[in-house]
């Protein structure tokens, strides 16, 4: 979560030290892989420390956790899809293949489904050891998902790609609940009136992107609903969750009511302190890195075929101006707004790809050059 920020805001060099981590805990996680599974790769749980630690740990409220290593490498995914920097990718992609080993024998055939499923495992901090959380199956298909495209954009491991690809298909899906609300589990035990700040199976809403707008607009509405069930209470770290969560359902409205109580003045659920330090109490300094990247995805989105401007924009910011914003594929942005409307965008190529940009229905596909810089007014139209 304090890395939410790091590539949107054109920060990533401050990515670079849990690149380092992600590297040292390949290591022992090697060694976790084999001495506690018998399986190929590398293996994180829910707990690592200076030390790099990689085994499951003693927690009633995180256990056996197994996809920790998979969420990291998540993070080598996303700078790439950020930087499109070939260089970084070649370094990292062994760690990348690696963690996808360890999945793939990792999984195991659900004899109820008939598909893939992670167990043991838990759902972080909610409830205890169960088979198949959905976190886990959606992290585990973005990083399929992200192998598949890395080792193409390579050209690396041709058949282990398509057994990947064939595998992501076998994983458990996501599933829509009795009161239309996502499933945290595999069996639909749901309680609506269950107020936990921990909403871990919406992950593929945000940091992930397999839920979206775009191509699963149903089960964007589960997790809609889930949300409501959930309330908006929350310490400062989940409140930041959430503020991420309605930004990517293009609500600006819930976006910024949810930042608001992320600045209140500190109390037993949460808020910030006059040094604007996130309370949890007593602190997390991930609530404060969280809610930043929330306040840009308000702004700039790219998790999805298109880089969309102002798609979760309150009444309360219709005006404004930001510099130096990235998106996927490759991009920074400069854009500046009036009365919520767009007034002008500066596309700069950083990487020589296609760009796609969607501003309310109006979309624009162009083709550019590493470098060359492209403005356009409020309805697209290239200046």
């Amino acid at each position: 979560m304090n890395y939410w920020l790091s590539e949107m805001l054109n920060l990533s060099d401050l990515h670079q030290p849990l690149f380092g981590m992600i590297e040292d805990l390949s290591k022992s996680g090697a060694e976790t892989a084999k001495n506690y599974y018998n399986l190929p790769g590398w293996v994180l749980h829910h707990n690592t420390d200076i030390w790099r630690g990689a085994a499951p740990i003693n927690n009633s409220n995180h256990g056996i956790w197994p996809t920790g290593g998979a969420w990291l490498t998540t993070h080598l995914l996303e700078h790439y899809a950020f930087t499109k920097d070939q260089a970084f990718l070649k370094k990292y992609y062994p760690i990348i293949k690696n963690s996808v080993l360890f999945y793939k024998d990792f999984l195991v055939v659900d004899p109820i489904s008939g598909c893939l499923i992670s167990t043991p495992s838990n759902s972080p901090e909610h409830g205890g050891l169960v088979a198949g959380p959905t976190m886990d199956h959606q992290i585990i298909r973005a990083l399929f998902d992200g192998f598949v495209n890395v080792s193409a954009a390579l050209g690396l491991d041709e058949d282990l790609r398509k057994e990947i690809q064939t595998k992501k298909q076998q994983i458990l899906p996501n599933k829509i609940g009795k009161y239309g609300q996502l499933q945290e589990w595999m069996v639909d035990v749901d309680d609506r009136n269950d107020k936990h700040r921990h909403v871990s199976h919406l992950w593929a809403l945000h940091p992930g992107n397999e839920i979206n707008w775009e191509t699963t607009p149903d089960l964007l509405e589960a997790t809609k609903q889930t949300l409501k069930f959930r309330g908006d209470d929350g310490t400062g770290w989940s409140l930041a969750w959430k503020i991420n969560f309605w930004a990517r359902l293009r609500d600006g409205e819930h976006t910024y009511k949810m930042m608001q109580m992320l600045l209140a003045p500190a109390g037993k659920s949460g808020g910030s302190y006059p040094n604007l330090f996130d309370a949890h109490p007593p602190f997390q300094i991930d609530g404060n890195f969280g809610g930043a990247a929330g306040i840009a995805e308000m702004l700039v989105q790219s998790h999805t075929s298109f880089i969309e401007i102002l798609p979760a924009l309150p009444q309360a910011l219709q005006t404004g101006e930001v510099k130096g914003l990235k998106a996927r594929g490759g991009f920074e942005l400069d854009f500046s707004w009036s009365n919520g409307k767009l007034q002008k965008l500066t596309v700069k190529s950083l990487a020589g790809r296609t760009c796609r940009l969607k501003v309310g229905t109006l979309i624009k596909e162009f083709k550019t050059e590493k470098g060359v810089s492209y403005v356009f007014d409020g309805s697209l139209q290239e200046l």
